[in-house]
């Protein structure tokens, strides 16, 4: 089933599972500061592979106040549109495509190869101080899918609220500008921590583990800490873009680190 939804008070959250694959070595990503030893020994606890690892590209819908949020748009509009249309939703539908920041797997939903945009209804938002850092960079993705659209883009800062009840959260250290979001509604709240972890194991059990994909190591690292120490003290369901489909958890402490523990039927 590549979607699940779930309802936080009024607010509906839809999880559109857009791509999974297996990455081999993920050692090369994460855990760059821990040798092999280490690393295999962490998997194993862990109950997972050292030489593989699998990802999923997971964007998310938020209904509100009749409004559709689209958070992040995968690797490419073919998937996307796909994975909507199994959760009975086309690209008209959608009425805000916010980027919680701009890598190549968040942003390459949002045009086609020839530059058609997939969503030519929507306006957009994301975060002033990642679009800053972004339109200087001469980044592909960026340049190819995002620029086009700057004059239907609102920036935002932390602490915005991008649809009644969906607050931003400054979750920098992953990118520059990376966002979190919070959504709240009849006294529920749920954490989108997006890319604040990408692994469910590397990332939670070793919120210190050097990651490949962050720009600012030490910055992501306090990150983790501080968005997986707040969903573990409040007990918040967490969505995380790259956690295993259907992307929803909840985090528990462990140690100096966390652990995932998957949604099954608490939604």
């Amino acid at each position: 089933m590549p979607h699940r939804s779930f309802t936080i008070g009024e607010i509906d959250v839809t999880v559109i599972n857009a791509a999974a694959f297996p990455t081999p070595e993920p050692h090369k990503t994460f855990g760059q500061n821990v040798d092999a030893d280490a690393f295999a020994a962490a998997a194993q606890a862990d109950f997972v592979a050292a030489d593989t690892s699998v990802s999923s590209f997971s964007p998310v819908v938020v209904t509100s106040a009749g409004q559709r949020l689209l958070f992040d748009t995968g690797l490419n509009p073919e998937q996307l549109l796909a994975a909507l249309s199994e959760a009975g939703l086309t690209a008209g539908d959608i009425d805000v495509v916010v980027l919680t920041h701009m890598h190549g797997d968040h942003v390459g939903g949002l045009a086609g190869e020839d530059g058609t945009p997939t969503f030519p209804h929507a306006t957009y938002i994301t975060g002033r101080a990642e679009w800053d850092h972004w339109a200087k960079a001469d980044y592909a993705p960026f340049e190819g899918k995002v620029r086009p659209l700057e004059a239907a883009f609102t920036f935002i800062e932390p602490g915005a609220e991008v649809a009644p009840g969906v607050t931003a959260l400054e979750a920098h250290g992953h990118t520059p500008g990376h966002m979190a979001f919070m959504v709240e509604s009849g006294g529920l709240r749920l954490l989108m921590m997006v890319d604040t972890a990408n692994h469910h194991v590397f990332s939670l059990a070793h919120p210190d583990w050097v990651v490949g994909f962050d720009s600012d190591k030490d910055h992501a690292a306090a990150t983790r800490h501080r968005l997986l120490g707040m969903a573990a003290d409040e007990r918040l369901p967490v969505i995380g873009y790259h956690m295993p489909f259907p992307c929803a958890g909840f985090v528990e402490r462990r140690g100096e680190g966390f652990r995932w523990i998957p949604v099954t039927y608490q939604l």
